[in-house]
């Protein structure tokens, strides 16, 4: 390696460094941005048809594709507000608006009831309120900062998620060509290239949409025993759930695992043991089978290594590190293994 070379390494090394430091605040946005636009390229490679076919006896055809791409991207980031960023931003203002109220003791919970359950069972009186008050204020302080924080918290998200339905759109329209030019670039032999990103996206596909369907059939399954058992507001939960879920072994018990003993402590004894006997051998069956069966058999990776990618990820990157954890597991298994395959004998 010459001079040159070695300056021109450096100076790429120090230029990725300066990249990574300028979006570092906002990674997390860029990771959501590229797996939603990972989840929406094969819509939008068929909504891109389903334009140009309409418009291609009206325009020239370099100008049909194009305009064809722009209002497929367009569509398909509506839609996204639409089914994803609205859900989610009304669960987040319903769990801060529901536990400030818990935070200030002005929780809408049958406190008294609670108390008379564990007084009736225990002979000890209890104070439930300012338990909940006090875990409220500490789960404030705890992610947000202080009641303070909640608004600071709020605009930072707004700009994040603008920033990443923007990302979303430009990767739909240029992101095959960034792909390409990552396989003009890489200094491997074509073939080898090809089958490293054929292992790559096999592994991607199954972490991704593999979390996704698992989670959406676990919260659909632990709704039903929601509204089976008399639980309130069985949409919003179902919601919640879906997110939940898509934390494996856990998620979706942070939910139905509370409401079966709210349920008991309330004295609806029996719906609170069947939802608990409901959820142990039906809700957490779903993802004792559907997730290896649906995420580990595309994804070739043990279910230890994904879980431990999942908690790793999270640690490391947040909420997006779900799926970022196992994918880079599953990058460095797929490396190694084309390594195995073309370079052993080296």
């Amino acid at each position: 390696m010459n001079r040159g070379q070695s300056f021109l390494l450096l100076l790429i090394a120090t230029a990725a460094l300066l990249t990574l430091f300028v979006i570092l605040p906002f990674i997390e946005y860029v990771i959501a941005s590229a797996i939603l636009a990972y989840i929406l390229y094969p819509f939008h490679v068929r909504l891109t048809k389903g334009i140009h076919a309409g418009l291609e006896n009206h325009l020239r055809e370099s100008v049909s594709r194009r305009l064809s791409r722009m209002l497929s991207g367009i569509v398909l980031v509506v839609a996204s507000i639409v089914a994803v960023i609205m859900p989610l931003a009304y669960i987040s203002w319903v769990f801060v608006r529901d536990l400030t109220a818990i935070a200030r003791g002005n929780a809408d919970i049958d406190v008294a009831a609670i108390e008379a359950q564990i007084a009736s069972m225990t002979g000890e009186a209890i104070e439930v309120g300012e338990l909940l008050t006090t875990a409220g204020q500490i789960l404030i302080n705890v992610l947000f900062g202080g009641v303070s924080g909640v608004v600071t918290t709020a605009l930072r998200t707004s700009v994040g998620l603008s920033l990443a339905l923007f990302l979303v759109y430009y990767t739909l329209l240029d992101g095959p060509a960034f792909l390409q030019w990552v396989r003009d670039t890489t200094p491997l032999p074509a073939e080898v290239t090809s089958g490293l990103v054929d292992r790559i996206n096999a592994m991607t596909r199954g972490v991704v949409i593999g979390h996704i369907v698992v989670a959406l059939l676990q919260a659909l399954v632990a709704g039903i025993g929601l509204w089976a058992a008399g639980i309130p507001n069985v949409v919003f939960w179902t919601f919640v759930m879906a997110v939940m879920a898509l934390l494996p072994l856990i998620g979706a018990f942070f939910v139905w695992g509370p409401a079966a003993v709210y349920l008991v402590v309330i004295d609806h004894v029996t719906a609170g043991v069947l939802l608990a006997l409901y959820g142990v051998f039906v809700i957490a069956m779903v993802d004792n089978y559907a997730r290896p069966i649906v995420i580990d058999q595309q994804a070739h990776l043990n279910p230890a290594v994904i879980l431990l990618g999942v908690f790793g990820g999270i640690y490391s990157v947040g909420f997006t590190g779900l799926f970022v954890g196992p994918i880079v597991i599953g990058v460095l298994a797929a490396t190694l293994e084309t390594f195995r395959e073309d370079y052993d004998d080296i």
